[in-house]
């Protein structure tokens, strides 16, 4: 027997009403409120050996999840639902579960492609919204060119996109060539800055010869506001009966030829300008 001194020296009777008291369903605090027992040794040792109440138990946390997750299985819940849905790992969802038959599918296989292409669409579309806002805030930080901004723009564009001589043939004709109808818009406001008479400028479609060349010629003559009388003959394009053409249906209008007659002197001021903003990034990288 334990040695307890003082007036826990009667350790016998003590344990008798603290066994009693247990047995009665009452917890340590309980027992020794009851005692007026206050040493946590002493009344460990009194009450050794006797289990403690249920009611005094604290719950495994993840009975409970154990529970639930057995409830939702049992509905005919996928182990990712489940995991998701509880939040805890899926080894513990198998390990809960496994013993449960395996639900019969929720849907036939025509059901559950077009569930996946439902969802497909949705994502999608919510992409789509994304990159319509990004693009958004992104036009409305050009905010309004300058006069300056704009001439930059149009040597850099021009000297991307437009014909440009060799040093072996140098035929100094301004020829611009693109299929992308903002691009034209911005070329045809570069030439007006620089005062081109647009009595000098003429447009001819480059265009597969399968396509629609009349609606292709509305399409560009009402983009650049003349008559599609206007227009020089259209140069078509052979189809290769080999290669896959992608680039059809109604939003396929082929490429505009944009050439401004009598442009030598205008071509050798565009070499220039672009001369002079490449001297420029050069010496701010070194």
């Amino acid at each position: 027997m334990t040695h307890v001194p003082g007036k826990y020296a009667d350790f016998e009777a003590l344990r008798e009403k603290a066994v009693a008291l247990r047995r009665q369903g009452l917890s340590l605090r309980q027992i020794r409120d009851e005692l007026k027992i206050y040493n946590n040794d002493v009344l460990n040792q009194l009450v050794k050996g006797e289990p403690p109440p249920a009611w005094t138990k604290r719950p495994r946390a993840k009975d409970d999840l154990r529970q639930k997750a057995r409830e939702l299985r049992l509905q005919g819940w996928t182990y990712d639902q489940i995991e998701v849905e509880l939040g805890c790992s899926r080894s513990s969802v198998s390990l809960w579960v496994r013993d449960l038959p395996k639900p019969e599918p929720r849907y036939t296989p025509e059901e559950q492609r077009a569930l996946m292409q439902a969802g497909l669409a949705r994502l999608r579309a919510t992409q789509e919204e994304e990159r319509k806002q990004t693009r958004e805030r992104a036009a409305q930080d050009v905010g309004a060119l300058t006069a300056r901004e704009l001439f930059l723009a149009g040597v850099a564009l021009y000297w991307a996109e437009g014909s440009k001589s060799k040093p072996y043939d140098r035929r100094e004709r301004a020829i611009f060539v693109n299929s992308d109808p903002g691009v034209i818009q911005v070329y045809l406001a570069w030439l007006d800055l620089l005062e081109v008479n647009r009595d000098r400028v003429r447009f001819r479609v480059l265009i597969h010869e399968s396509a629609d060349v009349d609606a292709a010629h509305r399409f560009w003559a009402e983009l650049v506001g003349v008559d599609s009388s206007a227009f020089a003959k259209p140069t078509l394009k052979t189809h290769n009966p080999k290669t896959v053409r992608k680039n059809t249906g109604d939003g396929y209008h082929g490429c505009l030829v944009v050439t401004v007659a009598r442009s030598a002197e205008l071509y050798n001021r565009i070499e220039g300008w672009w001369s002079g903003i490449v001297a420029h990034a050069e010496a701010r990288l070194r």
